[in-house]
C-alpha cells in the first residue's frame, strides 16, 4: 500500500473517498468535518440531526457528494466518546475506515489524521496509528486462494491530508513509522499462518536470513550440526521425533554502540506441535501451525528494528523445531540435560516450548543483556486466566514489566502481570531430576513461566505468554482472523521509548 502526505484542504483533494471523524454527542462539526460539511450544504447536519450518525465508536456513514467537494465519497467515522478516546482508537478507527472502503472498490483514500487536531493526541504519534489501523485492518492472509469466489478488491493507496503546514514534518515521520511496523506486523503474520509444511524451521530460518539481506541485520543460522556442539539439547531433544532437523536463529542489530549491552528478543519456534507422544486431541490440532507466534514476533520486530535504525543494540533468537511423535520422540519420564546443565524429567511432551526457550534463554547470557524478553505460545492456562484479550507477563524484574505494560497500554498490545512465587518454582522440582517440565494443570502459566525462569543468569528478564494473542477466531477491524503478530508493536514501541536497552 503506498502511504504519502498532502498539505492541503480535504475538501479539494480528488480521489475515490475521504475519511473525516465526529466525536459521539458532538452536533454542530468543526475543524475539517465541518468545513466539508459546510461546502456540502448540512449534509453531515442532517446525518446527525436526523440520529442516523451519532459518532459512536467505529460507527461509518457513506456520503455520495454531488459537488461541493473534488471526491467521489465522503466516509464519516465515529470517534466515540472523547472521554475515551486514545492512539488505540485512532488505530482501530482508521482500520474500519479503510476496511469500509476497500469493500466499496475505493483504490485511493484520502484521510484526516484522526486526534491530530481537537482530539489532542500528539499528532505524530496519530499519523503512526492511522497507517498501522489502515495496513493492518486491510492485511489478508491469501497465498493459498485460488481468488475465483473471493473479494479482489485492494486498497491501493492513503494520503493523509493536513491543512497546517506547520504539522507536515511530524506527520511523515509518523506516517513513515507507521508503514514500517504495520509491516513488520504483517511479515509476523503471514508467518505465523503458512500451514506446517510450507513453514518448517529451515524454511523458517531461511525467511529470517531473507529478511536480515534485505534490512541490513547481521545473520547467523545453526544447523543441527552446530546445535549440537553448542549443547543446545533441549532444543534438539524436542527435535528428535520429527524428520524436520532444528535451527537456532541469531539476528543482530548494531544501533548506536555495537558493543553496549543488548536487548535481547527470543521467540518460541514451534512451527507445528502435535503435542508429541503425548498427543493433542484431534480437534483444532490444525490451529497448532501457529506455535510459532513468539518466533514470528522476533523476526518482525527485528525487522522493524531495522528499517527504523533505532539506536538500541538489539539481538534476536529463535528456536524452530517442529514436536511430532516419530519412533524417536520424547517420551514421557525421560529426563534431559540443558545447556546449563540442569536436568528435566519430562513429565509430558506437550509441554516442550519451555524446553527450547530454555536453551534460548541460556544462550542469551553469552550477551550480558541489559535485559531479555521471551515470547511464546506457551500455555493453554493463559488462555484460561486472560482469554485473548491480554497476554500473560512475568519478570524478575519491576522496572522492566512496567516498561512492558506501558508499552501494551500505547500499542493496545495489553501484557498483564501474574505473579512467580516461591511455591511455584517449588512445583516445578523433580524427584528424580532438578527440574520437571510441566507442574500440572493449576497455575499452569505461572510454573511455566517459573521454569524458564530457572534459567535466566543474572539479567532483568520477562516472559510474555501470548498463547491466548497470537491467534484471532473473531475478526476486528485492525485484526483479521488468523495470526495476529501480536508482540511485534510492543516490542518495537519499548525499544522506541529507551534510550538504551529496556532495562531498570
Amino acid at each position: 500500500m503506498d502511504i504519502s502526505v498532502a498539505i492541503e484542504n480535504i475538501a479539494a483533494w480528488e480521489t475515490d473517498a475521504i475519511v473525516l471523524n465526529l466525536f459521539e454527542g458532538v452536533t454542530v462539526p468543526g475543524g475539517a468535518t465541518g468545513a466539508v460539511d459546510a461546502a456540502l450544504n448540512g449534509q453531515v447536519r442532517d446525518l446527525i440531526d436526523t440520529g442516523d450518525f451519532t459518532g459512536k465508536f467505529k460507527q461509518i456513514a457513506v456520503l455520495y457528494p454531488r459537488g461541493g467537494i473534488s471526491a467521489k465519497r465522503l466516509l464519516l467515522v465515529g470517534l466515540g466518546k472523547r472521554e475515551e478516546f486514545t492512539l488505540d482508537r485512532v488505530r482501530q478507527v482508521s482500520a474500519a475506515a479503510a476496511r469500509h472502503a476497500r469493500g466499496l472498490g475505493v483504490e485511493q483514500l484520502a484521510t484526516v489524521v484522526h486526534g491530530g487536531g481537537v482530539g489532542g493526541l500528539d499528532v505524530s504519534d496519530a499519523a503512526q496509528a492511522v497507517v498501522e489501523g489502515a495496513i493492518l485492518g486491510t492485511y489478508r492472509f491469501t497465498p493459498y486462494k485460488s481468488g475465483e469466489d473471493d473479494d479482489n478488491n485492494e486498497l491501493e493507496g492513503i494520503t493523509l491530508v493536513e491543512f497546517d503546514a506547520a504539522k507536515e514534518n511530524d506527520i511523515e515521520n509518523g506516517s513513515d513509522a507507521g508503514r514500517i511496523i504495520a509491516e513488520a506486523t504483517c511479515l509476523a503474520r503471514d508467518l505465523g499462518s503458512h500451514p506446517g509444511n510450507e513453514m518448517t524451521p529451515a524454511i523458517l530460518a531461511g525467511r529470517a536470513e531473507s529478511m536480515a539481506r534485505e534490512t541490513g541485520l547481521r545473520c547467523e543460522i545453526f544447523d543441527e550440526g552446530r546445535i549440537a556442539s553448542e549443547g543446545m539439547r533441549t532444543i534438539q531433544a524436542v527435535a528428535q521425533g520429527s524428520a524436520q532437523p532444528p535451527r537456532f536463529i541469531v539476528l543482530e542489530h548494531e544501533g548506536d554502540d555495537p558493543e553496549a549491552a543488548p536487548a535481547v528478543l527470543i521467540g518460541k519456534g514451534i512451527t507445528f506441535d502435535s503435542g508429541g507422544i503425548s498427543i493433542k486431541g484431534s480437534e483444532g490440532m490444525w490451529d497448532m501451525k501457529f506455535d510459532m507466534g513468539g518466533a514470528a514476533a522476533v523476526i518482525g520486530a527485528m525487522q522493524a528494528v531495522a528499517r527504523l535504525d533505532l539506536p538500541v543494540r538489539t539481538i534476536g533468537l529463535v528456536a524452530a523445531s517442529e514436536n511430532m511423535p516419530g519412533s524417536r520422540a520424547l517420551k514421557p519420564g525421560d529426563i534431559i540435560r540443558s545447556m546449563l546443565g540442569k536436568t528435566i524429567e519430562i513429565r509430558s511432551t506437550d509441554a516442550e516450548g519451555r524446553l527450547v526457550l530454555a536453551d534460548a534463554v541460556a544462550y542469551a547470557a553469552r550477551y550480558n543483556p541489559s535485559a531479555a524478553i521471551d515470547l511464546a505460545t506457551l500455555s493453554g492456562a493463559c488462555v484460561i486466566a486472560l482469554g485473548h484479550e491480554a497476554s500473560g507477563l512475568f519478570s524478575n524484574d519491576d522496572g522492566l514489566a512496567a516498561e512492558i505494560a506501558a508499552a501494551g497500554e500505547r500499542t493496545g498490545e495489553i501484557a498483564w502481570r501474574l505473579p512467580v512465587l516461591d511455591g511455584h518454582r517449588e512445583e516445578m522440582k523433580s524427584d528424580v531430576a532438578d527440574l520437571k517440565n510441566t507442574g500440572g494443570r493449576a497455575g499452569g502459566a505461572i510454573t511455566g513461566a517459573a521454569f524458564i525462569e530457572a534459567f535466566v543468569q543474572d539479567f532483568p528478564w520477562a516472559h510474555l505468554d501470548i498463547a491466548g494473542t497470537a491467534w484471532a477466531s473473531k475478526d476486528l477491524p485492525h485484526v483479521p482472523k488468523g495470526g495476529t503478530g501480536v508482540g511485534v508493536r510492543l516490542l518495537v514501541d519499548l525499544l522506541r521509548n529507551k534510550e538504551n536497552a529496556p532495562g531498570p
